[in-house]
């Protein structure tokens, strides 16, 4: 039975899911998502592992006022009140796995593993985009200058649901009206402050010793699927998966397949 709980940290009161028993995995959303990105994984938990899916600051329902804070302390705050000091898995998606990697760096004795998909790291060389990539991206700025949000959405849609090497559309149905209402909340939340976490964690790649699964989708931008092959040479006890036919949300367009990845991922972790 999923149980819910607010969490406080700094001026945040974060919002969170949990479910099962076993392994304490935290799974950490992109940010076009919030925490319901993670529903099937949250759903197959049962007692091969204990799911804990909470909502970041300006996602889903999280409250918080405009403070400078820290991302990681936000997640250790949430680990702290659901596992205590037990040590957990971490599976982040885009921005969630740079926030894992830096605690990851931080905290190394309260991570067991890591999953890590399309992943964003900070420290990693700029991304070099082609000309279909770049003209792509740059429908996002009318959008953006204009304020129209809901223009805005649908790109974002395209980009990273749909992927920008597939068909406009792709997704449909329930999974696309999910996307657009988690992204519209993001989209339209207050700023929330800076992030005080600075660190490059792509130049420290390789002292992560834990057990790591990186994964990336052949439909994402080619610049995310070279970063998430790099990340998959840089870190020491990593094994790399392409998912085809699927572009930036592999957990959450691609659960099943995901969610046996990370059941083989707490056995590496026993």
């Amino acid at each position: 039975m999923n149980a819910t709980q607010r969490v406080a940290s700094g001026a945040a009161s974060i919002a969170v899911e949990t479910a099962g028993s076993g392994a304490p995995i935290v799974f950490l959303h992109a940010n076009i998502c919030d925490k319901r990105m993670w529903h099937a994984q949250i759903a197959a938990s049962g007692t091969h592992y204990q799911a804990i899916a909470y909502d970041r600051r300006g996602f889903g329902q999280t409250q918080a006022q405009a403070e400078d804070h820290s991302a990681v302390a936000d997640l250790l705050a949430v680990i702290d009140a659901t596992v205590g000091s037990a040590p957990v898995i971490l599976v982040g998606c885009s921005q969630g796995a740079n926030i894992a990697l830096n605690a990851a760096l931080a905290h190394p004795t309260r991570v067991s593993g890591l999953m890590l998909i399309a992943p964003a790291v900070n420290g990693a060389p700029e991304a070099v985009y082609s000309p279909e990539s770049q003209a792509m991206l740059e429908q996002q700025q009318p959008a953006e200058a204009s304020r129209d949000l809901a223009r805005l959405n649908e790109i974002k849609a395209r980009l990273f649901l749909d992927g920008p090497l597939a068909s406009p559309g792709r997704v449909t149905g329930p999974m696309r009206r999910l996307f657009l209402e988690m992204n519209a909340i993001a989209l339209a939340a207050a700023p929330s402050g800076a992030n005080r976490d600075t660190g490059r964690p792509f130049d420290r790649l390789k002292t992560i010793g834990a057990p790591s699964s990186v994964i990336w989708g052949n439909l994402d931008f080619p610049h995310i699927q070279s970063r998430a092959k790099r990340v998959a040479q840089l870190l020491p006890n990593a094994e790399a998966h392409e998912l085809q036919d699927v572009a930036h949300l592999a957990g959450f367009e691609q659960p099943d397949k995901v969610t046996d990845l990370i059941r083989q991922l707490v056995k590496r972790c026993n």
